[in-house]
């Protein structure tokens, strides 16, 4: 059994490490903001984790009061670990600043393939911008690259989905890169122009102006 280590330190920064800064505990959080996952969802995506440990981080992640455990009825059947409103609230900053970090410290797109929740973050997580978006209240659905990501603007902040979305974008994971990464000006706008938006033409240009696309 994994042994919970902390700072013994009455400081807001190492209480939050106390949570958060055990090793994949953030990885994890960065997975369930592309929706709900299932344990071997998780497990795949995390490669070197062992299975004792992705148990213990969720169970602690559980416990802080950041992820909920749902068992869906059938016919699905299936168990699934889901960042909850206060995870959202709270741990968002956190990863969107991680990913400002990181996102110009990636390999080039030409040099492998890009995931889609790297497409995720760099195209939504990253740029969202709350003031721009303190009016907005919608519910939004992402496809790429096959894989569906769901989730919610409300009260100027991102939030788990609710409600049919209002719009739907389409993208791969390595336009959605290359509009922020792209090496020059035409290279990022033709990426943006491979972007597809379904919806309401008002709820679009809100949407894009929010998350600058």
């Amino acid at each position: 059994m994994p042994t919970r280590r902390n700072y013994s330190q009455n400081c807001p920064i190492a209480r939050g490490l106390d949570v958060l800064g055990e090793r994949w505990t953030l990885l994890i959080l960065r997975e369930l903001v592309g929706g709900p996952r299932r344990y071997g969802d998780l497990r795949d995506e995390l490669p070197g984790i062992a299975t004792n440990l992705l148990a213990e981080r969720l169970k602690e992640l559980q416990e802080a009061g950041l992820v909920d455990r749902a068992d869906l009825p059938a016919p699905i059947g299936r168990t699934v670990y889901t960042l909850n409103d206060m995870g959202w609230q709270r741990v968002l900053p956190i990863l969107q600043s991680f990913a400002w970090f990181g996102l110009d410290r990636l390999d080039r797109i030409e040099d492998g393939p890009v995931s889609p929740l790297t497409g995720f973050l760099a195209g939504f997580v990253v740029p969202f911008d709350p003031i721009k978006a303190a009016e907005l209240s919608a519910a939004y659905r992402v496809e790429i690259d096959g894989r569906r990501f769901e989730f919610a603007v409300t009260e100027g902040r991102l939030a788990g989905a609710h409600g049919a979305p209002s719009v739907t974008i389409t993208a791969s994971a390595a336009d959605l890169v290359t509009a922020r990464l792209g090496a020059s000006e035409a290279k990022r706008k033709a990426a943006l122009r491979r972007i597809n938006f379904q919806g309401d033409p008002d709820a679009v240009d809100a949407l894009r102006n929010a998350f600058s696309l």
